[in-house]
C-alpha cells in the first residue's frame, strides 16, 4: 500500500470515537518500533517529521526509512505528515518531496495573517493531492524551533473557528485546550485539566470536522524515575493524564500527537542499559532494547489511550 492521506483515517476515527496516533520520527529504530507496534495491533498510523527532524536526519533518509516501513508492512495505512511547518517554503518542499499531509503553523500570527498563510499552503497542497492541518490558539512549551514562553500561550477562541475553516479550506484543525509541548506541561502538585468546555464549543460549531491535539504526551513517571535514577535531572516533568486524552479521542479529536513519551522511553532504556552494561559500546546493543521500549509505548497508547487498535 502506498502512503495515504489522513482523510479516510479521520472520517473513520470521528465516526468510531477514537483518535489516530501521530508519532514523530527521527531515526530507523523509532520508525521500526512505531510501525511494528501498529501492525501487531492493526492500527493505522501517522508518521510525523518536524523541521528539526529534517535538519537532523535529512529529508531523503527519512523518506527511505518510511518507504522501508511500507515494504515491510504493505497492509498498514501510513500517512506521512509534516509537523509544525513554519512557512510556505517548508510545506512546499515536503509536498513536492512525497509527504501526504502537512501542517502549516501560523498560530503565532495575527488572525488575518494566519488565514492568509494557511490558505496559501492549502491551495498548493490540494492541487497536489495533499491534505493540510492548520492551527488556531498557541501552545506553550518547546518543540524543536517552536518556542512559546510560559504565560504566552492562548486557548483557541471558538468564535473564530468557523470563519477560519471557511476561509482557509484546511482539512483538520489543531486547537489549544491546555496541552503544551515538551515534558514539563503542568506544575508538580497541580491538577492537570484540559479545557473540555472549549473543545465542546468548537465541536458544536464544526460538526463532523476533525480536530487535532498537539503537546499530548503523558510523561510516564516510571520513565522519569528511571532517567533520574541513572544520572538524569527531570524533576517536575508532568504530562497530560491519559484518561483525559481518551476522553478527547471519544469526541471530535481525530489525531493526537505523541512525541515526548517515546523519547522518554528510549532515553530511560538507554540510560539503564549503560548503567547495567558499562563495558558495552556497540550501538546495536543499546538501541535494540530502546526500539522495543518505543514499540511497547506505542502499543500501550494505541490500545489504552487512542482506541485505534483493530481499525484496519
Amino acid at each position: 500500500m502506498p502512503l495515504v492521506t489522513t482523510t479516510e483515517m479521520f472520517k473513520k476515527a470521528y465516526e468510531g470515537g477514537y483518535a489516530i496516533g501521530a508519532f514523530n520520527v527521527n531515526n530507523m529504530e523509532i520508525v521500526q518500533g512505531i510501525t511494528e507496534a501498529c501492525r501487531e495491533v492493526n492500527s493505522p498510523v501517522i508518521l510525523q517529521v518536524s523541521k528539526g527532524a529534517r535538519a537532523y536526519a535529512n529529508h531523503n533518509y527519512l523518506m527511505k526509512l518510511v518507504e522501508a516501513a511500507l515494504l515491510e508492512f504493505p497492509e498498514l495505512p501510513i500517512a506521512l505528515h509534516l509537523d509544525h511547518g513554519p512557512d510556505f517554503e517548508t510545506c512546499k518542499a515536503c509536498i513536492d518531496g512525497g509527504f501526504t499531509s502537512v501542517m502549516i503553523d501560523g498560530s503565532s500570527l495575527p488572525f488575518e495573517e494566519n488565514i492568509k498563510l494557511s490558505k496559501q499552503v492549502v491551495d498548493y497542497a490540494h492541487a497536489h493531492g495533499v491534505v493540510v492541518e492548520a492551527e488556531l490558539g498557541t501552545l506553550e512549551g518547546i518543540e524543536d524551533d517552536v518556542i512559546v514562553e510560559a504565560g504566552q500561550g492562548s486557548y483557541t477562541k471558538p468564535e473564530e473557528v468557523e470563519e477560519f475553516i471557511e476561509r482557509t479550506n484546511c482539512d483538520s484543525l489543531a486547537i489549544a485546550i491546555g496541552t503544551s509541548h515538551g515534558a514539563y506541561k503542568f506544575k508538580p502538585g497541580t491538577k492537570p485539566q484540559l479545557r473540555f468546555d472549549v473543545l465542546d464549543e468548537i465541536v458544536k460549531r464544526l460538526p463532523g470536522f476533525p480536530i487535532v491535539l498537539h503537546g499530548s504526551s503523558s510523561v510516564p513517571q516510571e520513565f522519569v524515575s528511571i532517567i533520574n535514577k541513572y544520572g538524569g535531572n527531570m524533576a517536575g516533568a508532568v504530562g497530560v493524564p491519559e484518561e483525559q486524552l481518551r476522553q478527547a479521542a471519544r469526541s471530535a479529536v481525530c489525531k493526537i500527537n505523541i512525541d515526548s513519551d517515546i523519547r522518554l522511553a528510549m532515553t530511560a532504556t538507554i540510560r539503564k542499559y549503560f548503567a547495567e552494561h558499562p563495558d558495552h559500546f556497540d550501538p546495536r546493543q543499546y538501541l535494540k532494547p530502546a526500539r522495543q521500549a518505543v514499540k511497547d509505548m506505542v502499543k500501550h497508547k494505541i490500545i489504552n489511550v487512542l482506541g485505534c487498535n483493530d481499525k484496519i
